[in-house]
């Protein structure tokens, strides 16, 4: 797509007016409802919807169905960032009317970092064509250590602090105690972290290696600078909602891992493939609507191969509790 200095402006305008009533809205700390939660993970997704069908309206087919397999793509991934979420809430034991401040922040943090990837991403792409064979090897590298760590974190349940978080806990302090949403206090004369600090710290840390994952993912679908980033956009802005919806489900999508790693790894095989082809060589290029299917055929077999697992292993558990046998 031909986008324009002034579309770019109105584009990134529009999202910081819809982040920044997200953030007005959800200003006071509170216990966001299964409700709330539910209106707002609702909201965002039919603003993505709109958009998508905008690109389709004004601009072509190709790029709306570019922003749509991105948008799913992208949606996903954040939905498996929600496990190390929900373990790092659990680390640090995050009061709930907190949480939500924590994921904002952590947002926001993702966004940043995600537009810096892309511009990065981009330049190198326009620059230097056989990138795209090591996005496609690095997909299917990290597909294979997705099922491996998968594997090995089966009951596994506990966040591990990386080197340096550590290292900025060490230098600086940290409170024993949270302090409403201060991020730094004064103890004995010295300015220490809270918690809450430690914490946005965390999701920001690791919202590094998340982009590592996705930003190659979705260039494998679209090298538009434009859909990649939008797309990014929208799947991040509703992650902080839709984490109160589904954050009692996500210990239920036990086979998401697996899903992921299919989808990267046929991205990953579409990047190798639009390389070869990008070099002369006479193979097969995946088009952007069978990507699409595969991507959703992948997630909803996913969820219901995870949702009848969750199920089985829940009455096998039943089964085995002592009154169940006594009875």
């Amino acid at each position: 797509m031909d986008v324009s200095l002034t579309l770019w402006v109105l584009t990134i305008a529009g999202l910081g007016i819809l982040i920044g009533a997200d953030f007005f809205i959800g200003r006071k700390p509170h216990d966001v409802s299964i409700k709330e939660a539910g209106i707002w993970t609702a909201v965002w997704i039919l603003l993505a919807g709109l958009f998508g069908f905008g690109l389709w309206f004004f601009g072509n087919g190709q790029g709306s169905q570019e922003f749509f397999a991105g948008f799913i793509t992208e949606k996903s991934l954040s939905v498996d960032n929600l496990f190390v979420f929900v373990l790092i809430m659990a680390k640090f034991a995050v009061p709930s009317h907190l949480q939500q401040r924590v994921l904002l922040v952590g947002v926001l943090i993702a966004l940043v970092l995600r537009a810096i990837f892309i511009a990065a991403g981009a330049t190198i792409i326009a620059n230097f064509s056989w990138v795209f064979y090591i996005f496609g090897a690095f997909l299917i590298y990290t597909a294979w250590k997705l099922i491996q760590e998968a594997r090995k974190s089966e009951g596994e349940d506990e966040f591990e602090e990386n080197r340096l978080l550590k290292s900025v806990e060490k230098k600086f302090g940290v409170a024993d105690q949270y302090h409403g949403t201060k991020l730094f206090i004064q103890s004995n004369g010295k300015r220490i972290l809270t918690p809450l600090m430690v914490v946005m710290l965390a999701i920001g840390t690791t919202d590094v290696l998340f982009a590592l994952d996705s930003i190659p993912a979705i260039f494998g679908l679209t090298q538009d600078p434009y859909i990649v980033f939008t797309a990014n956009a929208f799947a991040l802005m509703g992650l902080r909602q839709l984490y109160f919806l589904i954050g009692g489900l996500l210990k239920k999508l036990v086979h998401l891992s697996y899903g992921l790693s299919v989808i990267l790894g046929f991205i990953g095989i579409k990047l190798v493939l639009h390389a070869l082809h990008e070099s002369g060589v006479h193979v097969p290029v995946i088009s952007i609507p069978v990507s699409l299917g595969v991507i959703c055929g992948v997630l909803i077999i996913t969820t219901i191969t995870s949702l009848v697992a969750s199920k089985k292993q829940t009455e096998a558990e039943v089964a085995a509790r002592p009154e169940s046998i006594d009875a």
